[in-house]
């Protein structure tokens, strides 16, 4: 059984969310705990971030929370859980900033669940946020960004530029997913540099082919910035596997257009690893 760690900010509620957690339980049991974080002060977020350029963990709270809003977000938590026979558990009441308890949460928990479209939407116009790319950085667990609208996974993208963390995202993904080992899978490569073999072919496909029976090989020939985003239209009802988010070993390209851009047009679930 896995424990799965679900965030909640302020009086946000995620139903892609929620109900992304729930088809995942019909396959096998999980342990859902319900992270209710608290409110941000938006008015003040800048004067404490000086502009956007301090440690973003440092992100001040409103004292006084709209404690109804949240415990009418527990009480559907609950429902949904009770309902849908999930084995569950409320985590609420942080006293400190929002992020360093999310993180020690990370620490005891087997995956975290975040909206794309209502995590701290409010700290910034950009998506995915500054806060929300803070969290996918410092937490302890991989994280499952899913957008409000998903679609359950009926294949997988496993994104590879021969990096320790991208071998190592998609080994945690089988670990975690084994509901998802017998979908579809393409293994896709690309590097701004045009390389043209893949950094140790075979050791990866020995590896990549023993969880993945459906797997198939995939080089982005053409100039994979320009021509990514359209081959990942046609992916329909697909998840993302990509290792570290916003870590210099892992190539600009799947940082920034792969990343990102999916978070950003919400297109895919996105399942993000570092160690």
């Amino acid at each position: 059984m896995r424990k799965i760690l679900l965030a909640f900010d302020g009086s946000h509620y995620s139903k892609g969310a929620i109900e992304f957690a729930g088809r995942l339980n019909k396959k096998n049991p999980i342990l859902l705990t319900g992270a209710f974080l608290p409110q941000v002060d938006y008015a003040n977020l800048w004067s404490y971030s000086g502009g956007g350029t301090a440690d973003k963990l440092f992100i001040p709270l409103v004292e006084d929370e709209d404690a109804e809003s949240v415990q009418q977000n527990i009480k559907r938590f609950e429902n949904y859980c009770i309902d849908n026979g999930i084995e569950y558990r409320v985590h609420k009441g942080f006293l400190d900033f929002a992020l360093p308890e999310l993180k020690k949460e990370s620490r005891f928990a087997d995956l975290l669940i975040i909206s794309s479209g209502t995590f701290y939407e409010q700290a910034g116009v950009e998506t995915p946020n500054e806060y929300l790319k803070e969290a996918l950085h410092k937490v302890e667990c991989p994280v499952l960004v899913v957008p409000e609208n998903p679609v359950f996974p009926e294949s997988n993208i496993l994104s590879y530029d021969g990096s320790e963390s991208s071998a190592y995202a998609i080994k945690q993904f089988a670990y975690l997913f084994p509901e998802f080992t017998e979908n579809e899978t393409v293994l896709v490569y690309a590097r701004e540099k045009g390389d043209e073999e893949l950094p140790d072919e075979l050791n990866i496909q020995e590896l990549v082919a023993r969880h993945f029976p459906n797997l198939a090989l995939f080089k982005l020939e053409a100039n994979p910035k320009r021509y990514f985003s359209s081959w990942l239209l046609e992916k329909k009802g697909a998840i993302l596997v990509s290792g570290a988010f916003g870590r210099s070993d892992l190539s600009r390209l799947f940082r920034k257009s792969f990343i990102t851009d999916v978070i950003r047009d919400h297109r895919l679930p996105v399942f993000i690893a570092h160690k």
